[in-house]
């Protein structure tokens, strides 16, 4: 069955508020907004919304967008936004975005606690080599530096954090599992990025000792030796630089491609430093041991080969694949795919290969076909609408974000901007052992989303009516934090999950916490 026949008949006059209000779609001439103006407003009808992703799942080469849809902040009234200059609103928006994304997150939240504490660790095991008080690391120092490298790799990699997710539901989704225990490991799981980049700086350290300690060696160490490991620290700083969060905030694109396509040089290089290594007798200074027999007793080499497979796993799974694109306006578009998909997972969409990837929640039953909701907010999202694809190349490993971590709770609610509705969707349509209810706030929804969409949320049977759909171009602009912390209280849930853009989210967050509800919505980095 195609995902949009599961949409129910229904009547289309009224949308229900947060506080047990119902509204008319066409509201009468004199009556008041019951609705709070707020800092925070999706609005598919912005056209200065930057590029800047939602960041919920995970990705081998950095987190990205999970759907682009979350659109632009824009803190001042429609009249002064339609006569600011464009230039003016873009900057600003961006200023706001970055801003969050570095700051407004707090100073130790979790993924800078796993940070810290995986160059806290990499920091001492340095100190100690150094001083010569772990005579293993300071003669092995190549050999940590790639320990480290496999592990920021298996926290990118989709198949892994697949296994991942699924063990955590799997072994903390019970009953009698304290609430406290399942937050700690949603957050957890969701700054996994904090080891990635921890681990990625100190395999930089060890590279670098690696390479002090060949040269004061020089006598046991080849020059061919000391100029790979120099080309490829000088790949993996390159690589680093290009993730800092300045320059990947503000060329995402950039970002990408210098990581993966630097990271993949590292990566051939460094099987040219483990054969060297392996090969080279300091006695007869020459290659004369480079056999099998002695390659296959390096740590370094099944290290290696580690890294390489879970590198290039993900592209196995690459192929292009036949898709229909159906653009519900000038600010949506759906794109549809053979075969169903579970709830909560993810998926990774290209016209190009080699060039850039972009994630987007998946709509499906779990039958015969699953869905994208792609905004326009980017040039690639409206260059879906402008030029709809007959194929794309896909990933058919599907990744868990976020949003499959809901499986883990017993009441759980759920809080939509925009497209955000998407990674959700799937909950509505397939079973599963949590109860959950929704609040979607979206401008122009049966216009930009379709009716099918709007049913779909609206008639949904696992919600059984715990639903809440705001249309803020009839209903005006909410204040989204007040309606996630109301919501969750009226049906008393144990966790919400929030899909917004940077500001949105921050403020349901922080506004949950306050009240005392556990709150994930995009990380940085995710």
């Amino acid at each position: 069955m195609h995902w949009q026949d599961q949409a129910k008949p229904m009547m289309h006059t009224k949308f229900s508020s947060c506080r047990g209000v119902s509204f008319e779609l066409k509201p009468s001439p004199g009556s008041p907004s019951l609705s709070r103006a707020s800092s925070h407003f999706c609005d598919l009808d912005d056209e200065d919304a930057d590029d800047e992703p939602v960041a919920i799942g995970a990705d081998e080469e950095m987190a990205v967008v999970v759907t682009a849809a979350a659109v632009a902040v824009d803190d001042v009234s429609s009249k002064k936004k339609a006569s600011a200059p464009a230039s003016a609103k873009k900057a600003s928006s961006t200023r706001s975005r970055l801003g969050v994304i570095l700051l407004d997150q707090g100073l130790f939240t979790v993924y800078k606690r796993l940070f810290v504490l995986c160059v806290a660790l990499n920091t001492v095991g340095l100190v100690l080599a150094a001083t010569g008080h772990f005579p293993y690391a300071r003669e092995h120092a190549a050999v940590f530096a790639m320990g480290n490298i496999l592990a920021l790799t298996l926290c990118r990699s989709e198949a892994v954090l697949r296994v991942v997710f699924w063990l955590a539901v799997t072994l903390f989704g019970r009953p009698w599992v304290p609430v406290i225990v399942k937050t700690g490991v949603t957050a957890i799981l969701q700054s996994l990025g904090g080891v990635h980049s921890g681990c990625g700086v100190s395999s930089l350290s060890w590279l670098a000792y690696a390479l002090v300690q060949a040269l004061q060696h020089r006598d046991r160490t080849p020059g061919e030796v000391v100029g790979v490991a120099s080309a490829i620290l000088g790949l993996l700083v390159l690589s680093s630089m290009a993730a800092f969060p300045l320059v990947r905030h503000l060329h995402h694109n950039v970002f990408e491609r210098t990581h993966r396509f630097a990271g993949w040089s590292a990566l051939a290089l460094l099987w040219v430093f483990v054969v060297l290594s392996a090969g080279y007798d300091p006695a007869t200074a020459s290659y004369d041991r480079l056999t099998g027999a002695v390659l296959v007793k390096r740590q370094d080499l099944w290290l290696a080969a580690a890294i390489t497979f879970f590198t290039f796993l993900p592209w196995l799974s690459v192929r292009r694949v036949p898709v229909t694109a159906t653009a519900r306006s000038s600010h949506a578009s759906v794109i549809t795919f053979q075969g169903g998909v579970r709830g909560g997972l993810l998926g990774r969409i290209s016209r190009s290969p080699l060039s850039e990837w972009h994630a987007f929640g998946i709509i499906s039953d779990n039958e015969e076909t699953h869905a994208m909701l792609a905004g326009a907010v980017g040039d690639f999202t409206r260059a879906l609408i402008s030029d709809p694809p007959k194929h794309l190349w896909v990933r058919g490993v599907h990744f868990a974000g976020l949003p499959y971590l809901l499986n883990m709770y017993r009441r759980a609610t759920m809080i939509a901007t925009g497209s955000g509705i998407c990674v959700f969707m799937s909950f509505l349509m397939q079973p599963g052992p949590a109860e959950l209810s929704l609040v979607w706030v979206a401008k122009g929804i049966e216009a930009n989303y379709g009716e099918e969409m709007k049913a779909a949320a609206w008639s949904s049977e696992r919600l059984r009516g715990r639903v809440i759909v705001h249309d803020t171009a009839v209903m005006g602009r909410p204040n989204v934090a007040a309606l996630a912390v109301d919501a969750a209280r009226r049906w008393g849930s144990e966790v919400v999950v929030v899909t917004s853009n940077p500001e949105g989210s921050r403020d349901v967050v922080t506004s949950c916490h306050k009240a005392g509800i556990p709150a994930f919505g995009p990380i940085w980095d995710s």
